[in-house]
């Protein structure tokens, strides 16, 4: 088992009696073997930490010599004692030696004492011990100017070192943000070698992460445009995760934020969604999240389109949320967008997103938002309004109006059901799916909460919707809903115009509007135009003839002229009197389409961005309105770290 210890010429006496079985000591000589060798290396790892515990007062002084080639050969043997771990120990133990390293790093004139210096750094910046170390002997700052060198090797050992203290060391973020390193780091990002720009975005992630003066730093030194070049032009995964993660944390500040968007990140991010790299998938999808609501009105973004059409048929839950609130700001008020995202098969796809998102607000409510805008004002709206009828939507989108639900679904449902009441055909399909009483009851609900508060200077919200708008939104959809004489049997049925006649004292303007217009529609029948009259609804329209807005007084001067074609000739003529010198004797056209009871042109309800969801628990997931920053640091990879020592060969 030990043959050394045999005498010379003497023979091993033999211990197998069988040949087929091993002896025991056979069996324990591996063992033995492994044994001896730990305590060779544990008198090995004596010998080195008595050597170094003996070497470092004098190599301490050695290197605050004035002597140049005195410190760089005290540097050079310093730095061939952190090759071991338990000299390398010492070292760290050594807060004068650490002084001594620090100062020759940032005091030497030759590259060769700066290079050992920094390297020593890099290796003592591997175990937490020597993080502190380096810590409390002021070498962030001095690592910070070695940022400057132009020697490659020390830049990579500064950033590299510096990387470490980032992840592990407490305070070393302030302590690199007050020795200017983000001023430092930001230029190094026209660097070319991949794995450096990896742990230089991967610093700027650490330092930008929940630190908005950084992010603005980070801003004016102008690290949008190169982040967005490194995306564009390089394939190494690790970069553009990395890279990724720092634009996921700028695309939160209103700022970098259109910075990152001008610079063409929206067409950058998008090359990557069809990666194979899930993580950089998920990076670049929060990110253009994040980013749309900004990108409204950016060009060659239709690839992009495409790409998020074909994502919706995705079973990821925050692929689905991305995908729909992506979509959702980028078609809003653009209608090139909108007509292409139809063109794409959008309308299908969003409908499926809908029937699968369930109880998901997150994915129903950018989902119908989205379908809103696409069933509204582009050249392919009446196509959009038709194919959510021909895939099966309209059943989805009424069960939407139901409670309990998310009070932004039910304001983007109730938009899109308007929409949608538009193209004829889709009348009937509304009211068997039972959209008329779903309305009218949400509409009730949210006037009683409106009246509620009426003596209140506050406004009613609930989930941040405004109760004003649902009130509005419902009227808004009935009022077309009543184009179609079934529905609006089914509307006067319902005892509603109480209530639109109360609506019309209402103090927002367009919640009178719609309330004038359903009236004009329900007017058209007899019993509703003198159940109108019987309301006392003459007084508030007769004031709302002299209103500034034209839809208002139209609206008015129709229903006026509706429920008086059975009055006196005196009640006739006064109300003719009263609009001949009022709003319209300066408008022929209007006076003519209110006698004619020709109902006014229908207008699409404006686009909103999505600003209202709740943020992604990552948490990362504002669209623009909430602009929390993304997850702390994820796990950090091991093999992206860089030892500049194999790519510089050269003795150190």
């Amino acid at each position: 088992m030990f043959p050394e210890t045999l005498m010379e010429g003497e023979a091993a006496m033999p211990v197998q009696l069988d040949p087929s079985q091993q002896s025991n000591v056979q069996r324990l000589a591996e063992p033995s073997q492994l044994l001896k060798t730990a305590i060779v290396h544990l008198i090995n790892y004596q010998d080195d930490a008595e050597l170094a515990t003996r070497a470092v007062p004098e190599l301490t002084k050695l290197l605050v010599d004035e002597d140049p080639i005195v410190v760089n050969k005290a540097a050079m043997i310093v730095n061939q004692l952190t090759r071991k771990d338990a000299s390398r120990r010492v070292l760290m133990q050594s807060p004068a030696m650490m002084g001594a390293v620090v100062r020759a790093m940032t005091m030497a004139v030759d590259m060769e004492t700066v290079h050992c210096a920094a390297s020593v750094l890099h290796s003592l910046s591997h175990q937490k011990e020597g993080l502190l170390a380096i810590f409390k002997s002021g070498g962030i700052p001095a690592l910070v100017c070695m940022l400057s060198s132009p020697v490659e090797s020390v830049l990579f050992y500064a950033i590299t070192t510096l990387h470490n203290m980032l992840l592990h060391q407490e305070g070393a973020k302030m302590a690199v943000r007050l020795a200017d390193g983000l001023q430092r780091m930001v230029p190094l990002l026209k660097k070319s070698n991949p794995k450096f720009l990896a742990i230089t975005t991967d610093c700027l992630q650490l330092l930008s992460y929940g630190n908005q003066e950084s992010k603005l730093i980070i801003l004016a030194n102008g690290a949008p445009e190169s982040l967005v070049f490194i995306t564009r032009n390089y394939n190494y995964e690790k970069l553009l995760w990395t890279t990724s993660r720092v634009l996921k944390v700028l695309s939160v500040c209103p700022s970098n934020k259109p910075a990152i968007v001008e610079a063409g990140g929206m067409q950058a991010l998008g090359q990557h969604l069809t990666c194979s790299s899930q993580r950089l998938i998920q990076n670049c999808l929060w990110t253009l999240r994040n980013l749309s609501d900004a990108a409204t009105k950016q060009d060659g973004l239709d690839g992009l389109l495409q790409i998020l059409v074909t994502q919706l048929g995705s079973d990821d839950v925050n692929v689905l949320t991305c995908a729909t609130g992506i979509l959702s700001n980028l078609t809003c008020n653009n209608s090139r967008n909108k007509t292409l995202v139809t063109q794409y098969g959008g309308v299908e796809a969003l409908i499926h997103a809908v029937l699968r998102a369930g109880e998901k607000e997150d994915v129903a409510e950018p989902a119908v938002c989205a379908l809103r805008h696409l069933t509204s004002r582009h050249q392919d709206s009446e196509l959009a309004q038709n194919a959510v009828r021909l895939h099966y939507g309209i059943p989805a989108v009424v069960k939407l109006l139901g409670q309990p639900h998310y009070w932004p679904v039910v304001k983007a449902a109730v938009g899109l059901i308007r929409n949608l009441a538009l193209c004829p055909a889709n009348q009937t399909p509304l009211r068997e799916a039972s959209a008329i009483p779903r309305l009218v009851n949400l509409l009730l609900k949210a006037h009683q909460d409106t009246q509620r508060h009426a003596s209140s200077a506050q406004q009613t919200y609930q989930d941040g919707v405004r109760m004003e708008e649902i009130v509005e939104g419902c009227t808004g959809a009935l009022h077309i809903l009543a184009r179609d004489p079934m529905n609006r049997g089914e509307i006067a049925n319902m005892q509603t115009i109480p209530l639109f006649v109360q609506l019309l004292y209402s103090y927002v303007e367009n919640v009178k509007r719609v309330s004038a217009g359903v009236l004009c529609e329900l007017a058209l029948d007899k019993p509703s135009a003198e159940l109108i009259d019987a309301e006392g609804a003459s007084a508030p329209l007769m004031e709302l003839l002299h209103s500034n807005n034209e839809g208002i007084a139209t609206y008015a001067a129709a229903v006026l002229f509706r429920i008086s074609e059975d009055k006196n000739s005196d009640y006739r003529k006064r109300v003719s009197v009263e609009l001949t010198h009022s709003l319209l004797k300066h408008d022929p056209a209007a006076w003519e389409m209110a006698h004619t009871a020709v109902p006014l042109e229908h207008t699409y309800l404006a686009d909103e961005l999505n600003g209202s969801y709740l943020p992604y628990d990552y948490t990362d997931f504002p669209l623009d309105r909430l602009p929390l920053d993304p997850v702390p640091h994820e796990t950090y990879i091991p093999d992206m770290t860089y030892d500049p020592r194999q790519a510089y060969p050269e003795p150190l």
